[in-house]
């Protein structure tokens, strides 16, 4: 879970467009079957408390003053098992979870932070459903190869934020300065899978002003970035707060400290998807995808996620890349479903392929990109544009493959 998504006092009209179009998008039309769940500051009020087992449909409705998140949790009120981020305010929007009989917990999460509201109890009744062998072959196949993506870029992380750390802890800004975007490649393709433990991706990815908000320390890849790239007089943060309030540029020793953390906070990253009992699911995967595509709308258009050093292309493309890749591993199996399922398949295609292009007239991840900062209003209004021509038909992703 990140905070990303608050929308702060300096964005730009471009950024306050895309949020507000993201938001209009009919998301996952609900059919008749679908599960309302009507969201405010303080409630989550799910219209059932029991469904079949399966393919679950949830109608998220945020009437609530700022941005919200819907969870389910195991029987343990602690596991969640499936989350739905992002939900602004006036959004209505579906989430599709595969769900095997069991007693589950339904919960909202105000601002998308603090201790869940609404808790209620949820039941899945009915049996697991059987699979062929083919389909089910079909489906191992998906997650085992999304896995195997997920270690391979968890495995590039870790020596890569060692040569970064290393510079920066050694007072080499240039090359620290030269290694920071391209190192975050690595962490923004596989970012939902981070945010799955618990607190790794804040000590990892907060930004400033997310860490203040929360009364937590801020550590990580934007605590590096504000020195590598130091305010100046003036100067103000994301939330149009001075860029000095409470802040001063590391000693030696706080950098030493910083990048031993980020070292230490990737690697447990690593050794989790290498552990023996990690794995995902199929809705993880394409949901997963959607949340990458979250990442772009709330946070990277904007202009916040990189806001001093302004690399925010590269985690927009990585987050866009991340997305494709999870796109790629379910969509034979959407296409199979049926003749909607392959219309589908190509409408999102031909929508990742138009991003590209769109992505590509400011550089690449090889050859780099311009400085997010001579990005106009208007470029980054045809950005959020295409974005949200993606999310429409993806957002109908996850029910197409879970059926």
């Amino acid at each position: 879970m990140t905070l990303r998504s608050r929308i702060p006092a300096a964005l730009s009209g471009a950024a306050i467009v895309a949020i507000a179009l993201t938001g209009c998008v009919a998301n996952n039309p609900a059919g008749s079957d679908a599960l309302s769940v009507a969201i405010a500051d303080n409630a989550c009020d799910v219209s059932v408390s029991t469904s079949a087992a399966g393919a679950v449909t949830f109608e998220l409705n945020n009437t609530g003053s700022d941005v919200n998140e819907f969870e389910i949790l195991a029987e343990d009120k602690l596991r969640i098992v499936g989350e739905k981020e992002n939900v602004t305010p006036g959004q209505t929007v579906s989430y599709v979870a595969q769900l095997e009989p069991g007693t589950y917990y339904t919960a909202c999460k105000f601002q998308q932070v603090g201790s869940p509201i609404g808790l209620a109890e949820f039941t899945v009744t009915g049996e697991s459903q059987a699979l062929s062998g083919d389909e089910q072959a079909r489906l191992d196949e998906a997650v085992t190869n999304y896995v195997s993506y997920i270690k391979s870029q968890a495995g590039e992380l870790v020596p890569a934020v060692a040569a970064f750390a290393e510079a920066y802890k050694n007072g080499d800004d240039d090359t620290a300065r030269e290694l920071f975007a391209t190192t975050r490649v690595f962490y923004e393709r596989i970012e939902p899978t981070a945010e799955a433990f618990g607190d790794l991706d804040p000590k990892i990815d907060y930004r400033e002003v997310d860490a203040v908000a929360e009364g937590l320390d801020w550590t990580g890849f934007h605590r590096i970035e504000k020195d590598l790239w130091p305010p100046a007089a003036g100067d103000l943060n994301s939330d149009g707060t001075d860029a000095f309030l409470d802040w001063a540029p590391s000693t030696t020793q706080e950098r030493t400290a910083y990048a031993d953390g980020l070292v230490a906070d990737v690697q447990d990253l690593y050794d989790l998807v290498y552990a023996s009992d990690f794995s995902v699911t199929l809705g993880d995967i394409s949901n997963g995808a959607i949340a990458l595509l979250d990442e772009v709308a709330v946070g990277k258009i904007s202009g916040e996620e990189d806001w001093w050093s302004h690399s925010d292309l590269y985690d927009f493309a990585a987050n866009v890349q991340g997305a494709e890749v999870a796109f790629g591993n379910v969509k034979a199996i959407a296409a199979a479903s049926g003749d909607d399922g392959a219309a589908l398949v190509t409408e999102i295609q031909g929508e990742f392929d138009a991003l590209d292009a769109a992505l590509a007239e400011y550089g690449s991840l090889d050859a780099g990109f311009v400085s997010y900062d001579t990005v106009t209003d208007a470029q980054r209004k045809v950005l959020s544009d295409q974005v949200n021509a993606l999310a429409e038909p993806l957002s109908n992703l996850t029910s197409t493959v879970l059926g």
